[in-house]
């Protein structure tokens, strides 16, 4: 493991210092709903009242907060997540992975909270509920957010990251390993289903729900069904890694290909565009979520000593050009990571602070800082 420079690892401690700073902020205005998107020039949150696919990413900022500092109010905070979060258990979409593995799940493997166990709890046994035994997965549901196409027929890249460790964890703590096997089955129909032979990933999919064959690819935000957005290959880079330490390490041949992808396309400068197709706007959210993927993925496959060394580029540039301030005279609130694109296609919150982006990339520094294991979560 390549040892970062003291310059680099000041740039890294300043950075999460401006980042739980904002969390002190947002934690004021997270008590009428749950942090979604905000302007990144006032700071001024847009709240989501239940959570929304996005709200369990407050709780699990919050539970690194804890983690980092090992202060009570941020596990506190966490916690209250984790409670408010459990009446969504039974909500008819697949982003309950993320609601409940981020917004309970991070709070109990990194610090051991019952309130948090219990919600995620309550979540993986709500995902395992809706697990098509014939077809093999669980498909996005007829309340998944933001899209036009949903249902018992519909499948997402988005619905593997979350999910795969949610189910695994509750295979273990219940003793029940049919849900490690719902969660194996649901990781190998996404590969089917999003990854395509060049290693490029497509966001959706239809399938047929007697059998769970493929019947067509789409995309719900990306610039074409035949385009690949950027989110969408982050996604699968986490959620295969993801499967490769949680479950099975047979999918890590499909992880390590999906990155060698996203790597190859990369620009130069580290920060992905919202779409590989597209040349702008820039998506700093995705490039955070990649590069959580990439340095679990250094620790899974030790050989790919170039996946710690271009994460560590990618979260640098997030650090230096899009953390605010980024200036001297950039007068916006501390702590900001800019540039997020959350719906191009809706021309919804297309420059903005993104809730999601903000928690990995703390994710990436605590890691990069050595305070958490890349594979812990």
């Amino acid at each position: 493991m390549t040892a970062m420079n003291p310059e680099t690892m000041r740039r890294f401690d300043e950075a999460v210092t401006r980042m739980l700073s904002r969390a002190g902020v947002t934690a004021q205005a997270a008590t009428r709903g749950f942090p979604h998107y905000a302007d990144q020039n006032t700071g001024e949150w847009t709240l989501s009242q239940d959570g929304h696919w996005t709200g369990g990413f407050w709780g699990g900022l919050l539970a690194l907060g804890a983690v980092t500092t090992g202060e009570a109010r941020y596990a506190e905070l966490s916690d209250d997540v984790a409670r408010r979060l459990t009446t969504r258990a039974s909500s008819d979409t697949a982003f309950r992975g993320f609601l409940f593995f981020y917004g309970a799940g991070v709070a109990r493997l990194t610090g051991k909270s019952a309130a948090a166990r219990d919600s995620a709890l309550a979540g993986a046994r709500g995902l395992a509920a809706t697990f098509n035994h014939d077809a093999g997965v669980i498909p996005l549901g007829a309340e998944a957010e933001e899209a036009d196409a949903v249902g018992q027929g519909a499948a997402n890249i988005d619905a593997v990251p979350g999910t795969v460790p949610l189910l695994a964890w509750a295979a273990a703590e219940l003793e029940q390993p049919e849900l490690a096997e719902i969660a194996r089955r649901h990781a190998e129909r996404h590969i089917e289903y999003c990854v395509r032979a060049d290693g490029s990933v497509c966001q959706s999919a239809a399938f047929d729900e007697r059998t769970g064959a493929l019947l067509r690819r789409y995309t719900h935000k990306g610039l074409a069904d035949d385009s690949t957005w950027a989110r969408a290959q982050a996604w699968a880079m986490l959620g295969f890694g993801q499967a490769a330490g949680w479950v099975s390490p047979d999918f890590l041949g499909t992880a390590l290909t999906v990155a060698d992808w996203w790597l190859e396309h990369l620009p130069e400068d580290h920060i992905a565009p919202w779409d590989f197709d597209a040349e702008a706007p820039r998506d700093t959210s995705a490039t955070a979520i990649a590069a959580a993927a990439l340095l679990k993925l250094s620790v899974l496959a030790p050989d790919r000593t170039h996946y710690r060394e271009r994460a560590l580029a990618m979260v640098d540039a997030l650090v230096t050009r899009f953390l605010t301030p980024v200036g001297e005279d950039d007068t916006r609130p501390a702590g900001i990571l800019a540039g997020g694109c959350f719906d191009y296609r809706r021309d919804l919150a297309t420059d903005n602070e993104l809730v999601w982006g903000d928690y990995f990339l703390m994710e990436s520094l605590l890691v990069l800082r050595g305070v958490i294991e890349p594979t812990a979560l």
